[in-house]
């Protein structure tokens, strides 16, 4: 076994400080991102119960594909962190344009098919004036994915160089705009037509466009990055539209799975009564906002281990990874603080407890909260392995890993325990722990096993 040279040993305060500070950037501009679909839902919900029912079916449906999309552009970060660590400007412009052909490409057949869904819903048994409106609201918002994705593509891409740019900033003008927007446009202010359920997905539509917009010009205006932008020496290359489709699939089939998981279990947890699904949504909401923090980390704990992989030093990366389960342990650990002492406070932020028809809803999410401490924290990992993995250049991995711990562990599990077994909705939630445990423990050990055995190779090369 060869000794560490110092570019491979890891400096935990400094590793750890570069880590988030990658990292904070990407939480706050997720944050930002569920604080603007949630202007959405509150407009929607402000017109009556079949705008909200219509409006959030067509979000829910648009939100699927585009977090799809989204995964298949999301490796263009790692594939462009290691070209970039090589000094491979050429790859680095090529997989620029790789990222932005697979966005447009993913943006109109996703595009395509949310507006041939008509049929299907009504198949599905859903209320067909929810489905009229629901196609209604899609047809003027579908076209947004276009720019959605596209400005995936290029934050994954600033991403990859390590230089995330304003995003926070951006998101934080796009949600001034999506309220501004909503107040004219639904409610029809300073002499605009009210066009009401129809003006939420104006707005939205729009203010996608304009954050990509916005993006696109603060990197052509960057004194670092408007050099990879130059029209002329931009090349389609197949081996690099080849690297994005071999890495991204596997990341969009594996949101796609954990998202599919999710749905289930909330339309299980949709059998055992109202109070048990209003606990679900709350619990949800909650799991998802502190969601974004692990995701922030686990994203920037795979550039640096691209970086550490592009340029040899596996037992860094190695390290990192551990590093990057640490802070998501930590960081888990700090919100079941609340979590444990005041409970129904945090249950409070999200549903009235005055309310007397609220209260069994209250006590099961606040019940179901010490279920969160634990369910976050396998969660945590399991967002955070599928990062490190994805930092190897290991993206099939986590999806066999995925299927396997959701619907072959997770799933039986949440049935058993919650149908099957008198446990109702906190056996579901264990289930759900059960199958983010398994996950996390596999996603883990297949990291530490590629690692080694990738240091390995490396040090016989040496010898």
């Amino acid at each position: 076994m060869v000794g560490l040279n110092e570019a491979q040993k890891l400096n935990w305060k400094t590793d750890s400080a570069s880590l988030l500070l990658l990292a904070l950037p990407l939480i706050l501009t997720n944050l930002a991102y569920v604080a603007l679909t949630t202007i959405d839902i509150v407009v929607l919900g402000a017109l009556g119960a079949r705008e909200l029912a219509a409006g959030g079916l067509a979000i829910a449906l648009f939100n699927q594909l585009r977090t799809t999309g989204t995964g298949l552009v999301t490796g263009v970060s790692n594939l462009v962190a290691q070209a970039n660590a090589r000094g491979d400007e050429a790859q680095v412009r090529a997989l620029l344009v790789a990222g932005l052909v697979w966005a447009t490409v993913s943006g109109l057949g996703f595009m395509l098919l949310l507006l041939a869904l008509r049929q299907p819903l009504t198949w599905l048994g859903q209320d067909e004036t929810v489905v009229a409106d629901a196609m209604d609201f899609l047809l003027i918002i579908a076209p947004g994915l276009l720019p959605c994705l596209w400005f995936q593509a290029l934050r994954h891409f600033t991403v990859g160089l390590k230089y995330p740019g304003p995003l926070l900033a951006i998101t934080l003008i796009s949600i001034l705009l999506t309220a501004a927007l909503n107040y004219v446009l639904v409610f029809g202010k300073f002499g605009v037509p009210a066009y009401g359920f129809i003006g939420v997905a104006i707005t939205s539509a729009v203010v996608f466009l304009l954050s990509f917009l916005m993006f696109l010009g603060v990197v052509l205006t960057n004194r670092r990055l408007c050099g990879y932008f130059v029209l002329s020496q931009l090349s389609f290359s197949p081996q690099a539209i080849k690297a994005v489709w071999k890495l991204g699939l596997p990341i969009a089939g594996t949101y796609a799975s954990e998202a599919g998981f999710f749905s289930v279990l909330t339309l299980l947890i949709g059998t055992l009564g109202m109070e048990a699904l209003a606990a679900q949504t709350i619990l949800n909401q909650i799991i998802y906002i502190v969601f974004m923090f692990s995701a922030g980390i686990s994203h920037a704990a795979s550039i640096h281990i691209s970086e550490a992989c592009g340029t040899g030093h596996y037992q860094r990366a190695r390290q990192l990874g551990r590093l990057g389960l640490l802070l998501g342990l930590a960081t888990m650990l700090l919100f079941a603080i609340p979590y444990a002492l005041v409970p129904e406070q945090v249950v409070a932020l999200f549903i009235s407890v005055e309310h007397a028809n609220n209260l069994n809803a209250v006590q099961l999410a606040s019940t179901g909260l010490l279920i969160a401490i634990v369910l976050q924290i396998f969660d945590a990992s399991q967002n955070i392995g599928n990062g490190i993995l994805r930092g190897i250049g290991d993206t099939a991995g986590p999806l066999r890993i995925s299927l396997f711990g959701y619907w072959l562990v997770g799933l039986p599990a949440a049935w058993l325990l919650g149908i099957i077994c008198p446990y109702g909705i906190f056996g579901i939630w264990a289930g759900l722990a059960i199958g983010l445990a398994a996950t996390a423990l596999l996603l883990v050990v297949s990291f530490e096993r590629q690692l080694k055995a990738l240091n390995r190779a490396d040090a016989i090369a040496l010898s």
